[in-house]
């Protein structure tokens, strides 16, 4: 697409959403923990706009929530169809005399690619008024038919309760997304009327009107119809979300990752593996998770905002939460959970372990049932474990607490002062020893069990 293109973005999301049955607004519900308007949000952004503007409804306070100050927002109401919504946009667009691109908030994975098609057929040399971008699913079903010859010219859009038989064997159907230029686009706008079933404006009305005029309407063909397919329900909810998994195996795969089990492994819109990384059986990547070439996730580990050093092994049952930091050749074992923390280059916590708010020197090993006492209830306070200290089973390391490099502390002890460097701290109650005790407590309780074997 030209450098020099100024084009807008409205997003239609005015609509209830009652099949969902929620209180979150349709187009927030999350797709690999985003939601379905940020994917599209983010595909538009890939190509600068001038302008993103949102048409609210329903909702509208989510929407305005959610979206920040990343695009501006005008309301629907009432709601009197596609085409009326996207006229809300006029007042926001104001004189701008750019491309205007129209896409819809529950079909988030519409590609930049196509984007750019659509923009880029508005300035053929034929001069279309609209384009609409069009997809061949394998059941047509009841979508709108749009009518084209080989070069994509339309020369009909209709619906399909409207299509006689010949307009019914058409495959091409209409996804709602357009681009037209700003002044064709309101000018035609202006002309659509509400004299049908329910009342509404609709918005492909404008093409009928711009072939009617003698103008030129193009229709791009997608080649991937799972592209425009809409959201509007729980169900198809899963079914985007399965489809966008089996599109990030295939990659991670192509990319040089080994996944054992790629069925069960869930990705993040934003995890990043490196080359040569093995994912085992059921592991959950959540946002914000890197991992780097040579590392081994083990199975059923769960990762979040989490970054894993190259040739790190993590699980299995290992949960690392945002802020956990893993540097080259570290390891945590089964039933470790990281949150807020840093483990140093080939330390290791091997089992049963709690690391929060710390830092884990070079070379350290924390032992099986060491917790970072690190929450007074109030405040959180950090755990600092120098170079190639030794943590025994069982110690508890009540913050905010230093232990030197190549420290040890005994087994069962609970620090809750700094240990310097190279000292060794046991912290343990007196062990008592009363001989034959025991014995006599084992004869006593064997004779109460006789006298009374029913209790």
């Amino acid at each position: 697409m030209s450098q020099t293109r100024h084009f807008a973005a409205v997003i239609l999301a005015a609509g209830k959403g009652t099949r969902m049955k929620s209180n979150l607004h349709k187009v927030l519900h999350p797709i690999a923990g985003r939601s379905m308007l940020h994917h599209l949000m983010a595909s538009v952004d890939s190509l600068e706009p001038d302008h993103k503007v949102v048409v609210v409804g329903a909702g509208r306070d989510q929407l305005e929530k959610a979206l920040g100050d990343s695009a501006r927002t005008c309301l629907q109401e009432p709601q009197l169809g596609t085409g009326h919504a996207v006229q809300q946009a006029h007042g926001e667009l104001g004189d701008f005399s750019g491309d205007v691109l129209i896409m819809y908030g529950d079909v988030p994975f519409v590609r930049p690619a196509t984007m750019e098609a659509m923009l880029d057929r508005l300035h053929a040399e034929d001069a279309p008024a609209c384009v609409v971008l069009a997809f061949e699913p394998e059941d047509p079903l009841a979508y709108g038919r749009v009518i084209a010859d080989d070069d994509g010219r339309i020369s009909k859009m209709v619906e399909f309760k409207d299509a006689d038989e010949g307009e019914r064997a058409c495959h091409m159907c209409n996804s709602g997304l357009m681009a037209a230029k700003a002044e064709d686009l309101w000018a035609l706008l202006d002309r659509v009327g509400n004299e049908n079933s329910q009342g509404e404006y609709y918005l492909p009305d404008i093409v009928n009107i711009a072939i009617a005029d003698g103008r030129v309407c193009a229709a791009v063909t997608t080649d991937d119809a799972n592209e425009v397919a809409g959201i509007n329900s729980r169900g198809e909810l899963a079914a985007a979300e399965a489809q966008w998994q089996r599109e990030q195996r295939d990659h991670w795969m192509a990319e040089g990752a080994t996944l054992r089990a790629p069925e069960t492994v869930f990705f993040s819109y934003d995890t990043e593996l490196g080359p040569d990384v093995t994912v085992e059986p059921n592991v959950v990547f959540g946002p914000g998770v890197k991992v780097a070439s040579g590392a081994t996730i083990r199975a059923f580990s769960h990762l979040e905002g989490a970054t894993v050093g190259e040739g790190c092994s993590v699980g299995p049952y290992a949960r690392l939460r945002p802020g956990a930091v893993m540097e080259k050749d570290s390891f945590v074992g089964n039933f470790v959970e990281m949150k807020k923390a840093v483990l140093g280059e080939g330390a290791k916590a091997s089992h049963l372990t709690y690391l929060g708010d710390a830092v884990i020197g070079a070379g350290a090993n924390i032992g099986a049932g060491t917790i970072t006492c690190n929450y007074d209830g109030y405040f959180k306070y950090k755990t600092v474990i120098g170079p190639r200290a030794f943590i025994g089973s069982n110690s508890a390391l009540v913050a905010p607490v230093e232990i030197g490099a190549d420290a040890i502390v005994a087994a069962g002890s609970t620090v809750s002062r700094d240990v310097a460097a190279g000292e060794m701290r046991m912290v343990r109650a007196e062990q008592l020893v009363k001989p034959g005790w025991a014995d006599r407590f084992h004869d006593t309780m064997k004779k109460k069990k006789a006298a009374n074997p029913k209790n």
